[in-house]
């Protein structure tokens, strides 16, 4: 039998290069190289496994190896054809957890670690670009753009703008050039969903890319994806080239008369290039700031010409869209949320990663089925949707479904797909903060409700979180939200108060004991809290005073300990170090 080993090595996994060069010499060593092959691609799960491997056709998959670890694997398993149990993947962790959810629907992640993404013709054998083929070929412009009417998909980018429109708006604009584009600056805080599909199956975003520039008539697209991606840029290199070479980009694709090529421009992380006009103006070798609409890009846009702009998700549904049906598609999701969605999984849940639901799954579904539950057994609190922009959602809609318009009811946004998850020992006061510092250091200065209204709701967060808060604070801080909200000019500044205001929605309390009562709920503000030691449980052993970075802990040896208060920095070391659990934070 000739197994297939995908090599799932992030870029940030420990000892990646000698995992990988130990199954290669192994492989030699036993002459499998002709029989066995290695396959190098993103990891898709908890970084927490990495190095790790999977092997196919089984799909058995080990994790946290060794060089000598591999040698073993390959002499077993690849050779012998025994499977090596202490080194497979159990679940973290060890008290049981539900049975990984059968409640996930693969249509942009269909292919993630089971092609080789530099490799076209394993693209190809999972009946790609037979979507393009069919379009070039069988249908007129108009009839794919029904097909997508059909569909209903909607810009999986944030915003939820009906694709089909979208596309119309820019085939019925004039303009002797016309461009696609595929936005790939994905700078949400823990979000790797277009990076994880560019890594794994650039074609299908290619294809996406082409059939849209079929039906509104372009002959050229650009590939926008933030340096900080180098893995994802190089496979789209290798992607496009190879697509070149089989005649699937450039000229008379298809002999359909049909002329489409891709470049690709790096952006510099800057995340307000996420905006679609702050984008054009990048790729243009302008600063990435954005522009007033409209005009709006589908009538000017790229040089003034019309322009599509869709995210990496959206071009991906595009093919098995044609392939199978818009009705198909349009059989998942609710009625006015179709299909399937990307969801990055983080914060607290016990199953972290990518995941695709259909739209109108509940949180609950997400978070208990698909994540295993709340890390620690602990009591869920909120989730974050949609990135620094979204809103954090508390546990009474935890049965809510998850679509664009449920959302924005609650105070969120879809985003690209982010998904925090909290819980009980979460201050949301302290979540609000960190989220506007990131949007306050992101702005890029353009409008004043942006640039200043942020900055202020920064300083009256962090005085509240440090004991100055003070009363009026929260509705100043509503007051602002309003003001930023209308009057910022492109959507970081529109949603740049939604976590703040959706957690005075929604933990109101949290802010009023921060403000009256000095004092921090989820004991997270450092200012607000104390540490103490408890005379009846101390036995004196000294660690904690040993370990003190400030030396404000007094005490003999066998003797009872003291923390001086005014001099206690609230790092928690004591805490840490103590053997009985003496320390405690009031």
């Amino acid at each position: 039998m000739v197994y297939r080993a995908h090599v799932l090595l992030s870029s940030a996994a420990e000892q990646s290069g000698e995992i990988e060069q130990a199954l290669l010499d192994s492989l030699y060593n036993l002459n499998l190289q002709d029989e066995v092959q290695v396959l190098e691609v993103a990891t898709l799960g908890n970084p927490r496994l990495e190095p790790q491997i999977v092997v196919y056709p089984e799909g058995i998959q080990y994790v946290k190896l060794t060089p000598e670890n591999v040698q073993h694997i390959v002499e077993e398993h690849l050779y012998k054809g025994r499977l090596v149990e202490d080194l497979m993947y159990v679940e973290e962790p060890v008290e049981p957890l539900p049975a990984p959810s059968t409640k996930e629907i693969r249509v942009v992640l269909r292919n993630i670690g089971k092609i080789d993404p530099l490799n076209i013709e394993d693209y190809i054998a999972e009946n790609g670009y037979q979507a393009l083929a069919k379009a070039l070929t069988e249908m007129t412009p108009e009839e794919v753009m029904e097909e997508m009417k059909i569909s209903g998909l909607r810009g999986r980018g944030g915003a939820g703008f009906p694709t089909w429109l979208k596309w119309s708006f820019a085939q019925r604009a004039s303009g002797d050039a016309k461009y696609v584009i595929c936005n790939g600056d994905e700078g949400d805080p823990g979000a790797f969903m277009n990076r994880r599909v560019l890594e794994g199956d650039p074609h299908s975003v290619i294809e996406g890319m082409a059939i849209a520039a079929y039906v509104i008539g372009a002959e050229k697209g650009y590939f926008y994806v933030r340096a900080e991606y180098p893995i994802a840029i190089n496979t789209l290199r290798v992607a496009i080239e190879q697509a070149r070479e089989y005649g699937l980009l450039g000229e008379n694709i298809f002999g359909s008369g049909f002329d489409f090529d891709i470049e690709i421009r790096m952006g510099a992380g800057a995340f307000v290039c996420g905006e679609e006009t702050a984008l054009m103006h990048s790729i243009e070798g302008k600063r990435g700031m954005p522009r007033t609409r409209p005009p709006f890009p589908a009538q000017s846009g790229l040089w003034q010409k019309p322009t599509n702009i869709n995210n990496v998700e959206s071009y991906a549904n595009v093919p098995q869209i044609l392939l199978k049906g818009g009705e198909w598609f349009a059989s998942m999701g609710t009625e006015k949320s179709k299909g399937t969605k990307t969801f990055a999984i983080a914060g607290k849940v016990k199953r972290t990663g990518l995941v695709e639901v259909p739209l109108g799954i509940t949180i609950r579904e997400i978070v208990y089925d698909v994540g295993g539950g709340i890390l620690n057994d602990k009591k869920f609190k909120a989730v974050q949707t949609g990135g620094p922009m979204g809103g954090c959602i508390p546990e009474q809609y935890l049965d809510m479904p998850v679509d664009y318009e449920t959302l924005g009811k609650v105070g969120s946004i879809m985003g690209s797909g982010g998904f925090v998850v909290m819980d009980e020992e979460t201050c949301m006061v302290d979540i609000a903060r960190f989220f506007m510092e990131f949007v306050q250091d992101e702005s890029c200065g353009k409008c004043v409700p942006c640039r200043v209204g942020t900055r202020r709701m920064l300083e009256i967060l962090t005085d509240i979180c440090e004991g100055r808060g003070k009363p009026g604070d929260i509705e100043r801080l509503e007051e602002l939200g309003e003001y930023i909200r209308k009057g910022s000019l492109c959507g970081l500044g529109q949603g740049a108060p939604n976590p703040v205001l959706s957690t005075i929605k929604y933990f109101r309390d949290e802010y009023e004991a921060h403000i009256y009562d000095k004092q921090c709920p989820a004991k997270v503000c450092r200012k607000l809290i104390e540490y103490k030691i408890d005379p009846d449980t101390c036995i004196g052993c000294t660690r904690c005073a040993r370990n003190c970075p400030v030396n404000c802990i007094s005490g003999e040896a066998k003797e009872v300990h003291v923390i001086n208060p005014d001099v206690c920095i609230r790092c928690g070391i004591c805490s840490q170090v103590c053997p009985v659990d003496a320390v405690h934070i009031y």
